[in-house]
């Protein structure tokens, strides 16, 4: 068994999952892998708190904002996914800023220790690093050379 060979097919492929390849050297078909697997992820992940966040047992309970956000950020994430526009990428990096003010207004879960708290700040913050990135393949997506014919 190669686990190498495994790793490399499904965890990273250097066409597919090129994050650590600077925005302006990638090709416009990886530029489309990353910014397609973005906008699938906040897509649905912003879908179904648009959907969860109606529910009256949140803290925010009466609050119709959080679910009409999520649910701009659903149709922002479609247009980054068919457009590749600049303006959807900036409106679908905002999630972990909205996530953090989220924690600021409404608190924690009362069950989540310390080390939980902690742990989604820094997802959070990991999150808005990564929306960097995010932004700036966006904005090369225009001017990246096509990919070659024979792929």
């Amino acid at each position: 068994m190669d686990l190498d060979k495994y790793f490399k097919k499904y965890i990273w492929d250097d066409e597919r999952t090129p994050y650590l390849v600077p925005a302006q050297h990638l090709t416009r078909r990886q530029a489309e892998y990353e910014l397609h697997f973005y906008a699938l992820f906040v897509g649905v992940l912003c879908g179904l708190i648009s959907v969860t966040a109606l529910s009256s047992k949140l803290p925010h309970s009466g609050s119709v904002i959080v679910s009409v956000y999520a649910f701009t950020v659903a149709c922002s994430a479609i247009l980054l996914g068919t457009t590749r526009h600049p303006w959807a990428a900036v409106w679908c990096a905002t999630p972990p800023l909205a996530g953090l003010a989220y924690f600021a207004v409404y608190g924690f879960h009362p069950n989540l220790g310390a080390m939980d708290k902690v742990l989604l700040v820094c997802a959070m913050l990991a999150w808005l690093f990564y929306c960097r990135r995010l932004v700036a393949v966006a904005r090369a997506y225009s001017n990246l050379p096509p990919t070659p014919s024979g792929d």
